[in-house]
């Protein structure tokens, strides 16, 4: 009897080392996937948000259009609409969104950004790579601009990164 109760004792001992140290082993992975999907994500919902954005490209701009109104925007229903298409919610003034997520420098822009304009900041648009941001005003209603050149370059206030 002692026998069974010691191999008894030992084989739940064994059990639980192996739950103990088995699942802290199978956390760790766990743990650092997440970060990185987290990452993949925030870059995916990007190029979705960008995607969408560029349907829209010639849609017509019109100052204080009302959110969810696709035949026209402005530049931060424009965002907004966008935006909350994938879950992430945002201010509906180009001011506000300015206060939004965490600042990003210039040099570090990532795409699916949001960059400003003006002092004081009332346009924004959504950095998509390699310079240009893609955002509505005037005429073209909603265009592809460089933030490296010309007017945009001069007025480029700030961005921050809310994903």
């Amino acid at each position: 009897m002692a026998t069974t109760n010691t191999l008894k004792k030992l084989m739940a001992s064994a059990v639980a080392l192996t739950v103990l140290f088995g699942g802290a082993a199978a956390a760790l992975p766990a743990k650092t996937a997440s970060a990185a999907e987290a990452t993949v994500t925030a870059s995916s919902k990007a190029s979705s948000i960008v995607a969408l954005g560029k349907r829209y490209l010639g849609v017509r701009y019109k100052f204080g259009a009302k959110t969810g109104n696709t035949s026209s925007f402005d530049c931060s229903s424009f965002t907004q609409y966008l935006f909350r298409k994938y879950g992430v919610s945002l201010p509906r003034e180009s001011k506000a969104q300015s206060k939004a997520g965490r600042y990003v420098s210039k040099s570090n822009l990532k795409p699916g950004d949001l960059v400003f304009f003006y002092s004081p900041i009332h346009h924004v648009g959504i950095y998509i790579g390699g310079g240009k941001v893609i955002h509505t005003y005037g005429k073209p209603g909603v265009t592809i601009s460089s933030i490296n050149s010309g007017w945009w370059k001069n007025h480029y206030t700030t961005a921050r990164r809310v994903l």
